[in-house]
């Protein structure tokens, strides 16, 4: 619902479709405690702030009609927030971003802007293996009390918040449209899903299509809202790696989840790892590396017993060192037996009892006589 009034809104999206940089309107709006007050302060204000003329135009002429309508209507809803620079409930994480955006369009649970987070994001097409980790790696951060953060892309982002979501946890979808449109269209269930248990954020007004420019600006805040990136799957031109960069400029850890060297999905990981992040093989690599008050074990997360794990994360518990030298000479493509052998060292009746013992747990497939880990 709205919680200021109309003359107060109608200031707020001349600010912010007036445009130009975002440094002077952030700071007219901080020292002037409200839209209404920066609109009534006039162009000489405006022009100290250091705000263009152009810039000074724009906001005199005040938000496009439609805009200002659409969002009023938007914010009738339940849970539907305008949040602007200068409000208290602004992301503290988020402010102290480089072109931290002048406001945010919120649907759901605003509150989880203020709760420690992580930001698992990746390719667009990603492998049904990459999928898997992206969910098992959500399932832990959620039970350990993290928000897991992502862009509600195809791929990597949609499995993320889907691993959230599974284990009961929190989630934030950081948008590149307005917050009432979903894309893509295939995410239309996850979108409605994350609105009513999570939180949908957007720079941009209600009605605002998924233009191109927008994807790479909305990764500010997914890096920005997080204390650090995960990067499960990134080819080497990947939205993923512009996140990434994103967080190292806020100063935010980076780790990357590494991957066959013939695999095309992993090649942006090992550049990450090669440029210095760090390389993570399970999420208590990620939970250990960051400091302990920044985790809070469990504070909103409903607790699962691990039932909702799946695959080789439950699986493993129990494995001999042979169990685990199979498992970790299984590659990226489906591999024969012959190659195991060759990698594990291990004679053919060993190799196939343990092969057989696997595949009875779920922890790994067979097509047309190759194994590989089952996708989650």
């Amino acid at each position: 619902m709205v919680d200021f009034d109309m003359p107060e809104l109608a200031a707020r999206l001349a600010l912010l479709c007036a445009g130009g940089r975002r440094a002077p309107r952030r700071e007219l709006l901080q020292l002037h405690g409200s839209a209404g007050a920066v609109l009534a302060a006039g162009p000489h204000a405006w022009r100290a702030a250091g705000l263009s003329e152009d810039t000074c135009i724009r906001l005199r002429r005040g938000a496009d009609p439609d805009i200002w309508l659409r969002t009023a209507e938007w914010l009738q809803r339940p849970g539907h927030r305008l949040i602007a620079w200068h409000d208290p409930d602004y992301p503290a994480a988020l402010r102290t971003v480089s072109g931290a955006p002048l406001m945010l369009f919120a649907a759901g649970d605003a509150s989880l802007l203020q709760d420690p987070a992580i930001a698992i994001v990746g390719t667009r097409s990603a492998s049904p293996g990459g999928r898997s980790l992206a969910r098992q790696f959500a399932h832990r951060f959620a039970d350990a009390g993290m928000v897991v953060v992502s862009g509600l892309a195809a791929g990597i982002d949609g499995a993320a918040h889907e691993g959230a979501l599974e284990v009961g946890g929190n989630t934030i979808a950081v948008l590149g449209s307005g917050p009432d449109l979903c894309y893509p269209a295939q995410h239309r269930d996850l979108h409605a899903r994350i609105g009513g248990r999570g939180l949908l954020v957007s720079e941009y007004p209600p009605g605002t299509q998924p233009l191109r420019d927008h994807f790479p600006a909305r990764n500010r805040i997914i890096a920005g809202l997080a204390q650090g990136t995960l990067v499960v799957e990134a080819a080497a031109r990947s939205g993923a790696l512009i996140t990434a960069q994103f967080a190292v400029d806020a100063g935010r850890e980076v780790w990357a989840v590494p991957g066959s060297i013939h695999d095309p999905h992993a090649r942006g990981c090992h550049r990450l790892i090669r440029d210095g992040a760090q390389l993570v093989e399970s999420p208590e690599d990620v939970l250990l590396s960051l400091a302990p008050t920044q985790v809070r074990a469990g504070q909103r997360a409903k607790p699962t017993n691990g039932s909702a794990l799946k695959g080789p994360v439950q699986t493993a518990k129990g494995w001999d060192s042979d169990h685990k030298n199979v498992w970790l000479a299984l590659g990226h493509d489906p591999t024969p037996m012959d190659a195991l052998a060759d990698r594990t060292a291990l004679t053919p009746a060993r190799l196939s009892s343990i092969l057989l013992t696997m595949e009875l747990q779920g922890a790994i497939t067979v097509k047309h006589g190759r194994y590989l880990r089952t996708p989650g």
